[in-house]
């Protein structure tokens, strides 16, 4: 089974050889050109998908840079309010205790 198929494959191997013949220089050279265009074209949207892929990550690193100083500034402004509600509350129980103080009349 495996011998008449390798057979087979031999006798369409020779036979699709015996029928081809051999390109021209001037065929080769088109077909080149041909392909060499599109190599070319597609080396250029490649520099363009560079060119755009470069600057999407400069952006992307100034708005990381700008996050993380957004972020030390809100870390920054909690820890300040957490400071003015202490005072805010020692300043209410002062209040509270003048109050209390205070004689009514």
């Amino acid at each position: 089974m495996v011998t008449s198929k390798a057979l087979a494959l031999a006798t369409i191997t020779v036979a699709g050889l015996g029928v081809s013949g051999c390109a021209t220089r001037g065929f080769v050279r088109e077909q080149v050109a041909v392909v060499n265009q599109r190599v070319d074209a597609l080396e250029q949207r490649l520099g363009q998908t560079d060119g755009t892929a470069r600057q999407a990550l400069t952006e992307a690193q100034a708005a990381s840079q700008q996050a993380q100083a957004a972020g030390g500034q809100a870390q920054n402004n909690g820890q300040r309010l957490d400071q003015l509600n202490a005072r805010v509350d020692g300043i209410e129980q002062r209040m509270q205790q003048a109050r209390r103080k205070r004689p009514r009349h």
